[in-house]
């Protein structure tokens, strides 16, 4: 199915922490037009994610008014926002939300089997989708036996598979290099141009965000402005990119420390503690090497 348009207006989104009201969304408005690919940048916390999770029906908007196609999202009810989910809309997360024990092609199989699609026709989807996204060779393994890249590549398969006009991406290249992530963000450009679909890729990074049509700047809950990729200059993307490599160091150091006290007040078991300690460990050698490989001392 090819793309199709999405429409935000005055989207409010209140969120009530004990006693203190924050507000994520003031008011938004933006347009896409099916089939277009667009990035929507700013800081952490200007209200990203809560705009694409409202547009996808996985949270719903305290005031506004959001349409996808035909469909009133802020409309419907919530066993119609299941139904919507499934067939509308391919959420990609940079967490990736693959199934370990599962393979590749077992993951990409599993929103087809929500839909009730037969076996058949999903063996053949999750077949023809793996050669979309390059990976044939790895329909048999499971995420820990892919790179990070390539499980990415996996979740936009899976976004694919019941053939939804509009994908979601929320930072799918956050915990990439430069190499895996250029791949990533190449394979959705791919889809946007080839099958038409309509892309809105949510990032912190204004290299990644170049790849798209328009790039929509979001501050403080508002879209401020609607640039084209040559209005973002090399530098400005090079020093972005940077700060946000810097930013992602600090907030692994800060979750290991979380995970450290965890561990001595007896809150994770060993196996746990170690596990999540070398993802933790192995994501900031990451994000280090690319540092350096920016000529950045850390």
């Amino acid at each position: 199915m090819t793309g199709i348009e999405v429409r935000a207006r005055d989207l409010i989104r209140v969120y009530q922490l004990g006693n203190v009201e924050v507000q994520a969304l003031r008011g938004l408005s933006m347009e896409v037009e099916g089939g277009e690919m667009v990035s929507v940048i700013g800081p952490s916390g200007s209200g990203k994610t809560t705009l694409l999770n409202i547009v996808g029906g996985l949270d719903q908007a305290t005031a506004g008014h959001v349409q996808v196609g035909e469909v009133s999202v802020t409309a419907l009810q919530p066993s119609e926002l299941v139904n919507f989910r499934r067939k509308t809309v391919g959420h990609i997360f940079q967490s990736l939300n693959l199934i370990p024990t599962l393979t590749a092609a077992e993951n990409i199989e599993l929103p087809m089997i929500a839909a009730g699609a037969s076996r058949n026709s999903r063996h053949g989807r999750a077949s023809e989708l793996l050669e979309v996204v390059g990976l044939t060779d790895r329909a048999k393994h499971k995420p820990d036996e892919m790179s990070g890249g390539e499980q990415q590549r996996v979740a936009i398969a899976a976004a694919l598979a019941n053939d939804a006009p509009v994908l979601l991406a929320d930072e799918p290249t956050g915990e990439l290099d430069t190499l895996n992530a250029k791949v990533v963000v190449d394979f959705l450009s791919r889809i946007n141009r080839e099958f038409g679909k309509t892309v809105v890729m949510v990032t912190h990074d204004p290299s990644v965000a170049r790849a798209a049509d328009r790039i929509l700047k979001i501050e403080d809950g508002r879209i401020r402005a609607a640039l084209s990729p040559a209005q973002i200059t090399e530098e400005e993307a090079a020093g972005s990119y940077v700060d946000q490599l810097r930013a992602r160091v600090v907030d692994i150091d800060k979750q290991l420390a979380e995970l450290d006290q965890e561990f001595k007040a007896g809150k994770l078991s060993g196996d746990e503690y170690v596990e999540r300690r070398q993802n933790l460990k192995r994501t900031k050698a990451s994000l280090n090497e690319e540092l350096h490989r920016m000529g950045v001392v850390t």
